[in-house]
């Protein structure tokens, strides 16, 4: 095995690589060759499907688990905030700076790291498969979701986000609604028509102030938010139609289909488009990934923000270096020692999980399956809003 030190090296070499070619979601081509031929390079063969790279270990075997390490390539858009450009990697008093530095270019490299430190290691009790993701930003159908379907089901997975190398056992999904107010139009300066905007009001004021009977032990209540409206053509006509969004983000204490019929009780307004694909997500807290957190001191937390977690049928948790707070804004950055942290946390807890899982297997006879859902709430940080 490649000393850390080298894999660490080659890690910050391979995120300044990719900060250096733009990768906007849906348009991560040029990302994906760099990781691909980064692999290749190593004797790592790979896969590729749309602009997904993936890739297994060595001495892969069909017959046991599969833990899956996971994190994306693509970006947003630069904001007209930076001073910097985006897309030259810039080192600076301890900092790389550069889009997606932060989110999720440390995340992965260090993922990767770690993935070639156990690339030939013949001992593993679990398989692992290295996916380095597309269209993470915008939950786009290219993205992960389009791989692991044609793919063995995989056992349990490691996603890699700015956390603070924090582990997130839990995470909340996203409905997004598309709301319509519907009226009847009149002129402005008569007694006639029926405000479709002030109907919208109503089931905004609804959205605004209604809570939900149940709340999550480790990700607390619904909360719902309308972020969007548009009604009426012109100053003069009582508009006959107004439409507005709303973003919920969901725990696990509601599926998405019994959200779905409270509200439609509850409101006015036709829902005309309803997403429901990006769930919850929560870890037993008995699971391998999570006591191996335990043995190193890892805090533990509940996320509020939405990642390729909601995409994976399968115990994960979220974790990697860099803050949340950093992403998405102008001249972003990743401190090199939060790097150099995450790739020998990353191999650490591997090697941890590697124990675990190898000996509850030896004990069982078999491979374990962990349940999907924490079964009460671990000891955690409660005062991290990432």
């Amino acid at each position: 095995m490649k000393p850390v030190d080298g894999l660490i090296d080659e890690a910050i070499r391979l995120l300044r690589d990719l900060i250096a070619v733009e990768s906007f979601s849906g348009n991560e081509g040029g990302t994906a060759d760099i990781v691909e031929r980064f692999l290749r390079e190593r004797g790592v063969e790979t896969g590729r499907k749309f602009n997904n790279v993936y890739a297994r270990n060595a001495l892969f075997s069909p017959g046991k688990p599969t833990l899956l390490l996971n994190s994306h390539h693509d970006t947003v858009n630069p904001n007209s905030g930076w001073t910097l450009d985006p897309f030259t990697p810039l080192e600076k008093d301890g900092k790389l700076y550069g889009l997606g530095s932060n989110d999720a270019g440390a995340s992965l490299v260090g993922l990767i790291a770690a993935f070639l430190h156990f690339q030939h290691r013949e001992d593993l009790p679990c398989n692992l498969m290295l996916v380095a993701s597309a269209e993470e930003e915008i939950s786009g159908e290219r993205g992960l979701a389009c791989v692991l379907p044609e793919h063995e089901p995989v056992e349990a997975a490691i996603v890699g986000e700015p956390t603070g190398m924090e582990m997130a056992v839990a995470e909340k999904g996203l409905m997004v609604l598309r709301c319509r107010a519907h009226g009847t139009a009149g002129h402005a300066a008569r007694d006639v028509g029926d405000n479709a905007i002030i109907k919208a009001v109503r089931d905004i004021q609804w959205f605004s102030s209604y809570r939900f009977a149940r709340q999550s032990p480790l990700l607390g209540a619904v909360k719902m938010s309308v972020t969007m409206i548009q009604g009426g053509q012109q100053h003069n006509v009582i508009p006959d139609r107004c439409d507005f969004t709303v973003d919920i983000r969901t725990t696990d204490a509601y599926s998405h289909d019994e959200l779905l019929e409270i509200i439609r009780d509850a409101v006015s307004s036709e829902i005309v488009q309803c997403s429901k694909r990006l769930h919850p997500s929560s870890i037993a807290v008995d699971h391998p990934l999570v006591e191996s957190a335990r043995l190193l001191g890892i805090n533990l937390f509940a996320s509020a923000t939405l990642s390729d977690q909601s995409q994976i049928p399968a115990p994960s948790v979220k974790i990697g270096p860099g803050r949340s707070e950093r992403s998405h804004t102008a001249d972003e950055f990743v401190y090199i020692h939060e790097i150099e942290k995450g790739v020998g946390t990353y191999i650490a807890l591997l090697d941890r999980y590697v124990e675990i899982h190898g000996r509850n297997a030896a004990r069982d006879g078999k491979a374990t399956r962990p349940v999907l859902a924490a079964k009460q709430a671990p000891e955690m940080n409660n005062t991290i809003d990432h």
